[in-house]
């Protein structure tokens, strides 16, 4: 329970929620209780009045005996009616509070949660995949709100009644009632025992189910492989092996669930069998009525659901705390990214790194080693290198999506830890190199980045990033949904349509991280030209494999193997007739052999 203790101040910000709902569930089952006794009483009374019945047997008050007989069962039953509405309200009521209190914690948590994601660095999903992410976030969550709901009332519906109902019975025969409730433990113990194995062999249901769905997702996604590779045999084959996997073990679990029932029905009715038993040879003794007997079996049937779902809580309860276990190694972890509380204030775009190192946590791989440039405001740096060199890390750091393992940073003279870090990013746009489009309208995928972009806006930045032609050749223009990760455009759109989103934001400093690869040379030169004009007296940083893209830039740094080995302009670095130029002799003899 240490895990579920995270839990307690909800229950304390909750608490009028709580304490209503314990005392509802208290009062339903006060009346749920009050109608044996109303029935034991009216047994006995139809007992005696049969005997008084017969004895006026062929007199005038034999007429009257019958008219009391009869209107004192009448209300008798709608006593019995009364009681048992009364205790469906409160039972309303109950669930009114404790089940809506568990949701409202649901509700919190899962914005908790979700609040606590956005905070953490880069690294940490880089640690973890999606998947796991969202399953914490939903499936655990689920399993804990089945704790904070369903556990905690029918756990309480069952100590409260346990103890009013054998109170009760203990106050009307000790023996009778020893008896009666002996097979209970017995058959809470089996429950525990055989949900557990339930529950295990449901987990291993659901696992199987996510490796078939996730294999279907992956082959739907793929299709276009799938069918040119003509694979369609060996991937129904490898479909039919994981749904066999999936049937053997649904068929283990209703093997256990058919054996459950019936079992379960014997240990109520074995407990029923020795009440009757026991309570006729009571009842021979003249130590109990016939009324009590029929009390005893109404207490017990009243009793049985709530034992019976004692291991059905147990379960819960530990499925709950090792969830919750899982949700609190999340909430604990620390963004290696904090934002200093210093006032927002303009970004100019002047930009300098100082010996800077980084070593990527999660891999250990050293990306920079000691990089050294500077960038003024309105300047265009262009970065260049092989796969691999470290350019993309420039672009993260820049962004602060990591810290510096050695050297600093500064954004106008200002160490870049030093500056609010919504403010800065809110000044400094990215264009990232694997392209994300939202399942939305290309209008807002373009407005993304500003709480409200008008219209002519977003077609002025479809203009300047060269897409707005292709935009409207779409039958619904900017109000084209692009389905997931923009799957309905090409390469070359979806990267324009994310350029244009950046553009859109109006940056003070603008990373485009090898973002115009799937786009022509006469495309790249116009978006080129277009960006010159709005960046004037702004920050830009092109990262790129083509010479073409980046040789009108002011600074160009040549990377290679995390290091800066050449940097200058594009005539400076042509004279030296190092990296740089034996890269674009290279580049240059590869567009005339495709001429």
């Amino acid at each position: 329970m240490k895990d579920l203790a995270y839990l307690n101040k909800f229950f304390i910000k909750y608490r009028w929620y709580l304490l209503p709902g314990i005392l509802c569930v208290i009062i339903s089952n006060i009346f749920g209780l009050l109608p044996a006794k109303v029935i034991g009483v009216s047994l006995d009374l139809v007992t005696e009045n049969i005997s008084m019945y017969q004895l006026f047997s062929g007199f005038n008050r034999q007429a009257l005996v019958y008219e009391i007989f009869g209107s004192s069962l009448l209300l008798f039953g709608v006593l019995v009616l009364v009681l048992y509405l009364l205790r469906g309200l409160f039972v309303f009521f109950m669930r009114q509070t404790i089940i809506l209190m568990s949701r409202h914690i649901e509700y919190d948590l899962k914005n908790e949660i979700y609040e606590h994601y956005q905070i953490l660095s880069l690294a940490f999903y880089r640690r973890h995949n999606t998947g796991d992410l969202m399953n914490r976030a939903t499936e655990d969550v689920s399993r804990v709100r089945m704790y904070l709901g369903p556990s905690i009332m029918y756990a309480l519906n069952t100590v409260t009644l346990f103890i009013l109902a054998v109170g009760v019975m203990l106050m009307v025969n000790v023996k009778l009632a020893i008896f009666s409730i002996l097979p209970l433990p017995i058959l809470a113990v089996i429950i525990y025992y055989v949900s557990n194995i339930i529950n295990f062999r449901s987990e291993k249901i659901q696992e199987r189910l996510s490796v078939l769905s996730s294999f279907v997702q992956e082959n739907f996604s793929g299709i276009r492989i799938m069918k040119s590779y003509v694979q369609e045999s060996h991937v129904r084959k490898r479909f039919a092996a994981e749904s066999d996997e999936y049937k053997i073990h649904s068929m283990s679990l209703v093997r256990v669930q058919a054996l459950f029932i019936p079992l379960m029905l014997l240990l109520v009715g074995l407990s029923n069998i020795i009440t009757i038993y026991i309570g006729g040879i009571e009842v021979m003794k003249g130590n109990i009525t016939t009324g009590n007997i029929a009390e005893f079996l109404v207490y017990l049937n009243q009793l049985t659901f709530p034992v019976m779902s004692l291991g059905w809580v147990t379960a819960l309860i530990q499925r709950a705390a090792a969830s919750q276990k899982r949700i609190n190694e999340f909430l604990k972890e620390k963004p290696e990214i904090v934002s200093p509380d210093v006032p927002a204030k303009p970004i100019y775009g002047d930009i300098e790194f100082n010996n800077v190192s980084f070593i990527y946590p999660d891999t250990g791989i050293q990306a920079l080693k000691n990089v050294s440039f500077s960038v003024k405001q309105g300047q265009m740096l262009a970065i260049i290198g092989r796969t691999g060199s470290g350019k993309s890390t420039i672009a993260n750091l820049l962004m602060r999506m990591y810290d510096v393992t050695g050297g600093e940073i500064k954004v106008d003279g200002l160490s870049i830890k030093k500056h609010n870090l919504d403010n800065y990013r809110s000044q400094a746009g990215i264009v990232p190199q694997e392209v994300f489009l939202f399942s939305d309208t290309i209008a807002n995928n373009i407005a993304f980045s500003a709480d409200e972009l008008k219209m002519p806006l977003i077609e002025q930045a479809a203009k300047d990033a060269a897409v707005y032609n292709n935009i409207m050749e779409l039958e619904q223009g900017f109000e084209t949904l692009i389905g997931e990760r923009g799957v309905t455009l090409s390469g070359g759109q979806k990267q324009r349509v994310s350029i244009a989103r950046a553009i859109a934001k109006h940056p003070q400093i603008l990373i485009f991280d090898d973002c115009l690869s799937a786009v022509d040379t006469r495309t790249e030169e116009e978006i080129l030209n277009n960006l010159g004009h709005i960046m004037q007296g702004k920050t830009s940083i092109i990262i790129a494999h083509r010479i073409s893209t980046i040789k009108n830039a002011d600074i160009i740094l040549v990377l290679d193997n995390g290091e800066v080995i050449e940097q200058g302009t594009h005539d400076f670095l042509m004279q030296q007739k190092g990296n740089y130029f034996d890269l674009y002799e290279k580049q240059l003899l590869e567009e005339e052999e495709n001429v």
